[in-house]
């Protein structure tokens, strides 16, 4: 069977962030750890750090192997929240260090794109009432983190 899984690469604090990454997210885990060995061409033996883990239900790989290529927004996890005190919760320990942004996207400390969203985000645009959905849109547009009274709020005006 074929297996698909997201693989970041750290320069630096990797075992950092994915422990910060599988405490805040349920259902996740750090499954295995390893160094690399005394033959790997990026450097002295442990040079090379590798993590398996998972988020919520997806797969990851996690290196730690000094400077490549600066994370952009080109690759982001998305987080989608039932409530607003998991998305204050998320927001506020992924921004400790990092930058919020616009429509609930955000850099945590090592560079890394988030997107944290409620559920009802995507309820209240894919209803018929294209008026609502337009309403709420503007709302959202204006947001950094998401809040979900503003935009139930916006829905229901008009």
């Amino acid at each position: 069977m074929t297996r698909v899984l997201q693989h970041l690469w750290f320069e630096k604090d990797m075992e950092a962030a994915v422990s910060l990454y599988v405490s805040l997210i349920p259902g996740s885990a750090i499954h295995w750890r390893s160094a690399v060995a005394a033959d790997n061409p990026s450097g002295p033996a442990g040079a090379v750090k590798i993590i398996g883990f998972s988020l919520g239900d997806q797969a990851y790989q996690a290196i730690e192997a000094g400077p490549l290529d600066p994370f952009n927004r080109s690759f982001s996890i998305m987080v989608q929240c039932d409530d607003q005190p998991q998305i204050d919760r998320l927001w506020t320990a992924l921004t400790e260090g990092g930058s919020p942004s616009q429509c609930g996207w955000l850099k945590d400390r090592w560079g890394l794109s988030w997107q944290v969203v409620p559920v009802r985000l995507g309820e209240l645009m894919n209803q018929p009432d294209r008026a609502k959905a337009r309403r709420v849109a503007e709302a959202m547009l204006k947001m950094s983190k998401f809040d979900i009274a503003a935009l139930e709020a916006a829905a229901a005006a008009g």
